[in-house]
């Protein structure tokens, strides 16, 4: 490694550094001005406020803007070494456009190996004692999906709720299908189910059960009906904060047993799953792109390279969040979905790359 390399890996990483550092303590300090009256009035202990609280908000932050912030610092640091001619110096010296860009992608495929470890080891586990201080501090309710909620509770027995009221155990539009080598044998379908604790078991209420055998139908109605399944409260309330206090095996191992009981959540984890692989990407896609842009000497210093490079990171983050919405309501797989963005932009850094100034 040559003092060139060492001179822009520490003009990479040390602008980064600054950028993300300044970048956390100003969202410290409005999300302080932000939330000081609740601190107060709920007597939140400031020793609970700094060490469980902002320490374990900082990495989150880091790792959501990471991405961004390492496109501007290459857009920034190497704008003004164009501007100064160090390019054309380093260019000028017999160093090669391509082996110029071999110090940036240690520095980015270091920041995206942290990102990565961040949304996969570090933040699950700081996010459990965070969300807890919330809960208990801020009193944010847990963020639950309790609509549409599709499972299987045995080989053949699926269930299907439309909604599901949690303060009153109740659910509406409950249905329980039962098939027998893919055929439906019957369907009991209610108006509402409501949670007996008493006998631990659902009390249906305005109920119609449909039996079919072979050609002939039973069709029975009741105004209501107790009956016990291998089913709880509990099983209808999906908790979407779990999903992230999940680690790279426990999401892996949760959706696994979703997809065993049929569960209708399992698409949204798919995409955390993948998204939390493919995200880390972006930091050298990205980083690829800036050094084309910015690596040209123009009049007006770095401001035009920051106005491009912003639109690019900006269209790559509203494409990221697109397909993932094709996927989540479509039928494009999430590991697709999720890397469609990097492909797209890995295609158009080697455009850029091509076509900057050698």
């Amino acid at each position: 490694m040559t003092k060139i390399d060492l001179y822009i890996i520490k003009k990479f990483l040390g602008t980064f550094v600054f950028a993300i550092t300044m970048l956390a303590i100003v969202i410290i300090v409005f999300d302080i001005s932000e939330k000081i009256d609740e601190f107060v009035e709920n007597k939140a202990p400031l020793e609970e406020i700094i060490f469980n609280y902002y320490l374990n908000f900082i990495p989150y932050f880091v790792n959501l803007f990471s991405a961004l912030f390492t496109f501007i610092t290459v857009i920034f640091f190497t704008s003004r070494m164009a501007f100064n001619t160090e390019i054309i110096a380093i260019l000028s010296s017999g160093i090669s456009f391509r082996r110029m860009l071999r110090p940036y992608l240690i520095s980015s495929a270091f920041i995206g190996l942290a990102s990565f470890l961040l949304a996969n080891f570090v933040i699950p586990n700081t996010n459990h004692t965070m969300l807890d201080f919330q809960y208990t501090y801020l009193k944010e309710e847990r963020e639950v999906k309790n609509r549409n909620i599709h499972m299987q509770i045995a080989p053949g027995t699926h269930i299907f709720v439309e909604t599901y009221n949690t303060s009153r155990d109740l659910g509406r539009r409950f249905t329980i299908e039962h098939f027998e080598k893919g055929e439906l044998v019957s369907k009991l379908r209610s108006d509402y189910a409501r949670w007996d604790t008493a006998t631990q078991s659902w009390t249906l209420t305005n109920w119609v059960k449909r039996e079919i055998d072979g050609k002939k139908e039973i069709l029975t109605k009741g105004s209501q009906m107790d009956t016990t399944i291998a089913l709880t409260p509990k099983d209808f309330i999906v908790n979407l904060d779990d999903l992230k206090t999940m680690d790279w095996w426990e999401i892996r191992e949760f959706i696994r047993k979703e997809q065993m009981k049929g569960a209708s959540n399992v698409l949204e984890y798919k995409i955390e799953k993948y998204e939390r692989i493919a995200f880390p990407f972006a930091n050298i896609i990205l980083t690829l792109i800036g050094v084309a842009i910015s690596s040209r000497k123009v009049r007006g210093g770095i401001g035009m390279h920051l106005g491009i490079g912003i639109t690019l990171t900006f269209s790559y983050i509203l494409f990221m969040q697109i397909s993932t919405v094709f996927s989540a309501n479509g039928d494009l797989a999430p590991s697709i979905a999720v890397w469609i963005p990097n492909v797209v932009y890995g295609l158009i850094s080697l455009y850029l790359i091509k076509k900057a100034p050698k």
